[in-house]
């Protein structure tokens, strides 16, 4: 862990640049000092079928969950998500522009005992 996920609605395709959001997100969650390298994720999947709102066929949307694992503050949780969120925020701030975007961010912690993990890349990358 941490894993962000982005889901968002399809006619976004054109319109952002996912792979790059997915780099810039990434970057953020690294940029904080919480997280280990080898432990982050950061995935967008796309929502072909959706109503948002007034189902205008303009209407957008991003939810992003963040899930991490047990131990940190709430201090320190709440840090995580506003330089995540920020760094959506800015990088997203063209779609802002019209009133037919939504952007969310939840973060949901893992409980350590209902969850299974088998990493490869940790030991090279602790190896540097």
């Amino acid at each position: 862990m941490p894993h962000l996920t982005l889901e968002y609605s399809a006619n976004l395709d054109g319109r952002v640049d996912m792979p790059l959001l997915c780099e810039e997100l990434s970057q953020a969650i690294l940029d904080t000092g919480m997280f280990e390298h080898g432990a982050v994720r950061v995935r967008a999947l796309r929502a072909d079928a959706y109503a948002v709102a007034d189902r205008l066929p303009e209407n957008a949307f991003i939810d992003m969950s963040f899930r991490i694992g047990a131990g940190r503050t709430a201090a320190d949780k709440k840090r995580a998500g506003t330089a995540i969120f920020a760094a959506a925020n800015a990088f997203l701030a063209p779609l802002f522009a019209t009133p037919h975007f939504a952007l969310s961010l939840e973060i949901r912690e893992i409980d350590a005992e209902l969850s299974w993990k088998n990493n490869a890349i940790h030991p090279r990358l602790r190896n540097k």
